[in-house]
């Protein structure tokens, strides 16, 4: 009788072991899943985030379902998930991040020359089309060598004026150029002190007043919808309710506050989101 030996491969392990960074990637959620909760817990419907981000909302719909192809290629959709990322308030650099980690690499390879992010509605380019960044840059070439002809012309004319130099003040002998002025404009009226002494001690009074353009969104202490606009340099918004009054801002930097009476100033900086939530009393410890 043959007794058979047993073989290595027994012993052997009969799969590898998954490493902690694997574990974690397979348990992440993912980037639209990401972004779906933290705009339900900024209370921000789909819609107001297109507003924010002029993003369409069938585009929002697709990349909070992972869905990418919508954006019209890989250069778009960082772009998208940049904005949208911004409005919701999470880290939209490290969304870009694992982006590029599942998509093949970072934008530098793919990004069409000429084009910016945030410069404004993302538009998917057609075939056809005419280069129109090409033709702004010709243009501006065009208009800066002819201010500066128009300059060169001036001088070579021993101080005569032109028809685009500013005229001379009467009376002057000298040939020199009267200094201008710039307007300045005045600065949006503070509320009187009157009207602030005058705020309900037990609700919460918020005012906003635009020095600048800005999206606002409020809603009151039971999540209903109170605004949800712009409000350009000059206008006014005020909002009263018993528990809380909630802000989000698409422009803090363009934002006087004063809230239960208090001047808080500007809420932010140019271009930045701002999310805030005030109630009765004193507004810092609110």
């Amino acid at each position: 009788m043959t007794i058979g030996k047993s073989s290595d491969r027994e012993n052997a392990p009969s799969s590898v072991e998954p490493t902690d960074d694997t574990v974690q990637a397979a348990d992440a959620p993912s980037i639209g899943r990401v972004l779906s909760a933290a705009r339900i817990e900024a209370g921000l419907t789909v819609d107001q985030v297109s507003t924010a981000t002029r993003v369409r909302v069938p585009i929002v719909h697709a990349i909070e379902e992972d869905d990418f192809d919508r954006s019209g290629g890989d250069f778009y959709a960082r772009g998208n998930i940049r904005l949208i990322a911004r409005v919701v308030g999470v880290d939209g650099e490290a969304l870009i991040a694992r982006y590029d980690a599942e998509h093949g690499g970072p934008p530098a390879s793919k990004q069409p020359a000429g084009q910016l992010i945030d410069s404004g509605p993302i538009r998917v380019p057609g075939r056809g089309r005419p280069n129109w960044a090409a033709a702004m840059v010709a243009a501006i070439v065009a208009v800066v060598a002819l201010i500066g002809f128009n300059l060169m012309s001036g001088k070579s004319g021993h101080g005569t004026s032109g028809s685009a130099s500013a005229p001379l003040p009467s009376g002057s002998g000298t040939g020199s150029v009267a200094p201008v002025t710039p307007t300045v404009q005045p600065p949006a009226p503070a509320p009187s002190a009157a009207a602030i002494a005058a705020v309900p001690a037990d609700k919460v009074t918020v005012k906003l007043v635009a020095q600048g353009t800005s999206w606002v969104s409020a809603m009151d202490g039971n999540g209903k919808s109170l605004f949800q606009n712009n409000i350009s340099d000059g206008q006014d918004q005020t909002f009263t309710d018993p528990k809380q009054i909630k802000l989000v801002l698409g422009n803090g930097g363009a934002v006087h506050a004063y809230v239960n009476g208090k001047d808080l100033g500007l809420l932010g900086k140019d271009g930045q989101v701002v999310h805030v939530t005030y109630t009765p009393g004193d507004p810092q410890a609110g």
